[in-house]
């Protein structure tokens, strides 16, 4: 079995950056410590550049089954790893739907043969699959996902009772997405009596707005305290939900987790006149006031995770009217470089950025042996270059959909290498295929 060692590397976990040896064996961690003196199949010289664990995203949407014009598992495992992703966990939202447990190991089934990440998925709930989400097995899926409030096709979940009793009832985790739907057409309604299809992007925010997200978060975390239900919200991105999380726990004790993504602490409302439905997501980029909010709440331990909620389109379907262009957008090549940005800004530590990035998403959904640098643990690895620019274009954008909402960024540090199980899955540009990511296992 191969054997690999990283020499004279910065490590950065748990609270520590500090300098040492790396040994792997098998796809584990068998040795850290410094002058580690053994034969080796491979021998990298890190030369000081900064060794993290491997970014583990909470959510992402690769588009398979049904949607692969958009994506597929296959071209965004590999644009993940390339940015430092080792692992992912991807949303119900498909074509079929994952709405029973037949379609969810076909899933897995698929990512066993095409994915460069290791993966998992959760488990989709409508109206009317209570007795399939029942069936989930905790240990070897992420998590049951609801649309609360707010979802294309039939995966609302608008009925309260089907809602108490998946809360009452769920064997795991569930993790919600939180816009209140009758405020969002209300609002919608409005602006399309005033501008028709082509609203201004700028009203965005309005109609997705604040309130809608509100209601709908609030009410959710008011059923996961009446039923004591391990709840995980989505994507926030307003200053008032904000009031709904606490860090007065541990990660580990706590019952409700909240998580942010990307685009919400880099964008905000102004940057839609230049971007336009290439920064439109649901929930909605919002004023610069909840930017700053939602980024200290990461920073005082009220949001527990980061995330990209990736979910490319193609440009043609970007390049639409604003009733007509989806939402979404690709995030995970450019989310461990964006979040970098932040600390060359002097505006979170190296130690929290892969807290959130590493050691709270596996301590969050209780992934087995991920998501730190320890002896015994999956070598899940990351080398960054914190001194190697690079400026993203269209000919270094990995994405199927060909496009990213970071277009023209220069960002100051590159991902060089990553190990996904101890296998260098990515070396300064190039891959190497010949091994696959492994599916997910929870201590539950």
């Amino acid at each position: 079995m191969t054997k690999t060692l990283i020499k004279n590397a910065t490590i950065v976990n748990e609270g520590k950056i500090f300098q040492s040896d790396v040994f792997i064996q098998n796809g584990i961690i068998q040795e850290i410590s410094e002058n580690i003196d053994c034969v080796a199949d491979n021998v990298i010289e890190a030369g000081g550049k900064y060794l993290i664990p491997g970014v583990i995203d909470d959510q992402v949407h690769f588009r398979e089954p049904g949607l692969t014009h958009k994506a597929e598992i296959y071209t965004e495992s590999k644009a993940a790893v390339a940015g430092g992703i080792t692992s992912f966990m991807e949303m119900p939202n498909t074509k079929p739907q994952t709405l029973t447990q037949e379609l969810l190991e076909e899933k897995f089934q698929r990512a066993s043969e095409a994915s460069l990440a290791n993966y998992t998925f959760f488990m989709g709930a409508s109206n009317n699959n209570l007795e399939e989400v029942l069936k989930t097995d905790p240990k070897t899926v992420g998590a049951i996902k609801i649309f609360m409030g707010s979802s294309t096709g039939n995966m609302l979940v608008d009925n309260l009772s089907v809602l108490e009793e998946i809360f009452a009832k769920s064997p795991m985790l569930i993790a919600v997405h939180c816009e209140d739907e009758a405020t969002v057409k209300a609002n919608t309604d409005l602006y399309k009596a005033q501008f028709g299809e082509d609203i201004p992007l700028e009203y965005h925010p309005k109609i997705r707005s604040v309130e809608a997200c509100y209601k709908s978060s609030s009410m959710a975390v008011q059923l996961a305290k009446k039923h004591n239900t391990r709840l995980h919200v989505f994507h926030l991105s307003t200053a008032k939900e904000m009031e709904l999380f606490d860090n007065s726990l541990p990660l580990a004790e706590k019952r409700i987790t909240a998580e942010v993504c990307i685009h919400h602490l880099w964008f905000e409302d102004s940057k839609y006149a230049e971007k336009g439905t290439y920064i439109k997501w649901n929930p909605a980029v919002k004023s610069e006031t909840d930017r700053a909010a939602v980024f200290q709440a990461l920073l005082d331990d009220r949001i527990d995770v980061i995330a990209t909620d990736h979910a490319p389109h193609t440009i043609e379907e970007k390049n639409n009217t604003y009733c007509k262009a989806p939402s979404g957008g690709p995030l995970v090549q450019h989310a461990l470089p964006a979040m970098l940005e932040f600390y060359h800004k002097g505006e979170i530590s190296l130690e929290k950025i892969v807290e959130k990035m590493s050691h709270a998403p596996a301590i969050c959904f209780q992934i087995e042996n991920r998501g730190f640098i320890r002896e015994g643990y999956a070598a899940d690895l990351v080398l960054v270059d914190m001194k190697k620019a690079w400026k993203v274009s269209n000919e270094n954008i990995l994405y199927k959909c060909g496009w990213s909402p970071f277009e023209g960024t220069t960002f100051q540090s590159s991902v060089t290498h990553t190990w996904v199980n101890g296998h260098l899955a990515y070396a300064n540009g190039l891959f190497d295929e010949s091994q696959k990511g492994q599916r997910l296992l929870f201590i539950r």
